[in-house]
């Protein structure tokens, strides 16, 4: 490049909301977005998540609603994670065929058809009375092999029930590996899975954990997730391993904290790479906005361009349904 001021000047491109729009190297679009969501066992209203403004616990019915809206908006899938009445030490809603996530999914694929992808978190800490992810051994270290044999009997009754897309989120060694030998060996081989590659031991999920009511009821995940201070090697191992097991496409969780790793995913693989913009990251931004501190829509946008930008070619977010409107 040789030319210097006054002959070049930048700005000539950035003169106008036009100009501007024309040349926009990154752009999103309303399915690129997943909309997480939380169903509720043994509730008649939707309950409001405090920490979380304008998100709920849904009923089944609400969730329907949701789930048109999103449609309806172009929103490209939505997550489903479950909160039972019932909690046991092996997590037993998760696999049950009368769990409430495997009713949700029924409602959803009854009412869409494939209007958007069905999507389950496939993992144990919404459903078990201690909070982690997987069984317990005598002195309460997460028994990693064991529970292998929980999550691949929850994806295939996910999948039974018209998930069409497995994400486990649980950072099991092996996990892919086994949810794809138990989808294939029920009849399930055209069921892709959406791995928790690289997740984080993060402190941003406070608030999901008020949502999905699974806060670990001693000690934290920092044995299974990626210590944020980690090395950079350790994410990308995740990530081959994963794929070598059976991984359909893989995420980056949070977003916003992690945006070099998810680059370098990006760098490294040939599959569709998503992240989650988790709520932390929404909670921020709504209590800043409600004290007048911030612009919300703009930050909002901002924030998403951002992670699209970093490389997602699939975004997790909770206002996918709002932004996917502003898009449309």
């Amino acid at each position: 490049m040789n030319a210097r001021y006054p002959v070049a000047r930048p700005r000539r491109l950035r003169r106008t909301a036009a100009m501007r729009r024309m040349v926009a190297g990154t752009r999103l679009h309303p399915a690129e977005f997943i909309l997480p969501v939380f169903v509720k066992e043994g509730i008649a209203e939707p309950q409001p998540v405090g920490s979380m403004p304008g998100v709920v616990q849904h009923t089944r019915e609400s969730l329907r609603k949701a789930a048109h809206e999103a449609a309806e908006a172009g929103v490209g899938g939505i997550m489903l994670f479950g909160v039972p009445a019932h909690k046991d030490a092996r997590g037993s809603g998760a696999d049950d065929p009368g769990g409430i996530v495997q009713l949700a999914l029924r409602d959803l694929a009854a009412d869409l058809g494939d209007a958007l992808v069905l999507m389950t978190d496939t993992c144990l800490d919404e459903y078990t009375d201690h909070g982690h992810c997987g069984l317990l051994t005598a002195d309460g270290e997460v028994d990693n092999d064991a529970t292998l044999e929980r999550y691949a009997a929850a994806a295939v009754a996910q999948a039974a029930a018209g998930s069409a897309m497995i994400a486990p989120s649980g950072m099991m060694d092996g996990q892919v590996e086994a949810i794809r030998a138990a989808l294939d060996g029920n009849g399930f081989a055209e069921i892709p899975i959406l791995a928790y590659a690289a997740k984080y031991a993060s402190g941003f999920y406070g608030p999901f954990r008020d949502a999905a009511e699974c806060a670990p009821r001693f000690g934290d995940r920092s044995a299974y997730q990626q210590d944020p201070s980690g090395p950079v090697g350790e994410a990308l191992r995740e990530v081959r391993l994963d794929l070598a097991e059976g991984a359909d496409a893989v995420m980056v969780k949070p977003a916003l904290a992690y945006l070099d790793i998810l680059r370098q995913v990006r760098d490294l693989v040939e599959v569709p790479v998503a992240a989650y913009q988790v709520s932390g990251e929404y909670a921020m931004v709504e209590a800043a906005a409600a004290n007048g501190w911030i612009d919300r829509e703009r930050v909002i946008m901002e924030s998403l361009v951002a992670i699209r930008r970093a490389g997602a070619d699939m975004i997790l977010t909770y206002w996918a349904t709002e932004v996917a409107r502003a898009l449309s």
